[in-house]
């Protein structure tokens, strides 16, 4: 069963932009995949499409058997919640403690405090940051908050972990660390698709590379 699937997906904005032309590809479940092209070639809008922040002009986006293209606006909010989404940035909070910030989605969802505890700390020991737990997320390395986000990420253990541009702050060598904690969970079965420009790092995981050249798929 595809994981993924675009279906002559384009995707126009109001100025004319035309971010993507007629994207056709399918990404297997329990698989992972690299999505690179250059500035500009349309890899944040793909990633928009699938988190619906975006909805395509033309085309169907598929995610499962949850057709994207048509799902009725009061579905989104739980289906967010059913993605693991790593960005950049982190997004961690910076008045809350590591434990808070990777239990916040665990309370929006409504999970009871003791599963909460069990699912946090187990998370935070993937990511082999159990002793982390009460610091603040200032207090921790660049590396170390991207690991708290991937925590986050994966707390309430998603089908699809998407990551956009989760090594872009971080030097080759936690990159590479942080690249090798995506292919732990792909190896338990989660389908996981990377946004990066790091060339360098692709070539060395080999993976599937999806490459994006002005709006078109130029390479499956």
């Amino acid at each position: 069963m595809s994981a993924i699937r675009f279906s002559q997906v384009s995707k126009r904005y109001p100025n004319g932009h035309d971010a993507l032309r007629t994207v056709d590809f399918e990404l297997d479940s329990g698989e992972m995949a690299f999505l690179t092209g250059h500035s500009g070639a349309g890899k944040s809008t793909l990633l928009k499409l699938l988190t619906l922040v975006e909805r395509p002009s033309r085309g169907e986006v598929w995610v499962g058997d949850q057709n994207l293209a048509t799902m009725d606006r009061r579905r989104i909010p739980g289906y967010r919640q059913s993605l693991g989404v790593v960005y950049q940035n982190h997004r961690l909070l910076s008045d809350r403690t590591v434990f808070q910030n990777i239990a916040l989605p665990l309370q929006i969802a409504g999970y009871s405090d003791d599963d909460i505890g069990r699912r946090v700390r187990a998370a935070l020991d993937r990511v082999g940051l159990l002793s982390a737990e009460s610091a603040n997320p200032l207090a921790l390395s660049g590396g170390e908050q991207q690991r708290i986000g991937i925590a986050r990420a994966i707390v309430h253990k998603p089908r699809l972990l998407i990551a956009d541009e989760p090594t872009g702050n971080l030097d080759p060598r936690l990159s590479l660390d942080i690249m090798q904690l995506f292919e732990q969970f792909n190896r338990i079965g989660t389908t996981v698709l990377i946004a990066t420009h790091d060339v360098a790092l692709i070539k060395r995981m080999k993976h599937r590379v999806l490459i994006l050249d002005k709006g078109r798929m130029r390479h499956v």
